[in-house]
């Protein structure tokens, strides 16, 4: 058993038994025989159902916006400058 599976691995995992028309509920069991409860909530699997039903094909996740990073050039150079 994966104890925390990557999410585009549970994904590709929903997508391949979609395509074989393996029901949202049973996809779900089935995830949470391998991967253990934690894996992915049964609403969240019929989400991804969905999104592959309507032609989403991508498994990795997108880019959002949220916190902007921190990290620049500038900051890289003055850590690696401390480090030598």
């Amino acid at each position: 058993m994966c104890d925390y599976p990557a999410d585009c691995e549970v994904r590709s995992v929903i997508r391949f038994l979609n395509a074989k028309n393996v029901k949202p509920d049973e996809i779900h069991r089935q995830l949470v025989d391998i991967y253990g409860e934690n894996v992915m909530t049964d609403g969240m699997v019929r989400k991804w159902v969905r999104q592959f039903n309507d032609g989403h094909t991508n498994v990795q996740d997108e880019a959002r916006s949220g916190r902007p990073s921190v990290v620049n050039d500038g900051l890289v150079a003055k850590v690696n400058e401390k480090i030598r």
